[in-house]
């Protein structure tokens, strides 16, 4: 079965970086409901469509095409008097943006007098990325499935009612 819209796909894929190194990869093989409903990448969607089990892909997307560029406003210095516990770079804090009310992760890049630099955009905003993946299985979506737009079962997306 080839894939196409509201087909469930299931693939492995590899993400690297600019200079080939490897920034992710699946342990486990990821399902998404194919034809347009954000389950992943657009250009890789494009790509994979209309191909076989068996088959690869390489795509290479520039940053808006994956995780976008990354945003000033998301980066931010704080006084270590803020934060609850010793500091150290890597640390992920939640914390509420005044302007939208939603909560964003940050992440501490940097520590120099007394003071923090706190990172919310994605850690891989800015960077054009290779995502290669190859199909693992194609089937047709059910009922439910496309009533939802994603996918559920094993590999898929979980919530509760």
């Amino acid at each position: 079965m080839q894939i196409a819209k509201n087909t469930v796909v299931t693939i492995h894929y590899e993400m690297f970086d600019a200079d080939n190194n490897l920034l992710d990869k699946t342990e486990e093989p990821i399902s998404y409901l194919h034809g347009g409903y954000d389950g992943i990448f657009p250009l890789v969607e494009e790509a994979l469509h209309g191909k076989d089990v068996g088959e690869s892909v390489d795509v290479k997307l520039a940053p808006d095409d994956a995780f976008g560029e990354p945003e000033e406003e998301l980066i931010r210095v704080e006084s270590l008097e803020v934060f609850p516990t010793d500091v150290e770079v890597g640390m992920m804090f939640e914390a509420d943006d005044p302007e939208s009310g939603e909560i964003l992760l940050f992440r501490v890049t940097d520590i120099a007098d007394g003071k923090a630099v706190v990172d919310a955009n994605h850690p891989l905003a800015g960077l054009t990325i290779r995502f290669a993946a190859k199909v693992i299985e194609v089937r047709a979506a059910t009922e439910e499935e496309l009533g939802h737009g994603h996918v559920h079962g094993a590999h898929g997306h979980h919530h509760d009612h």
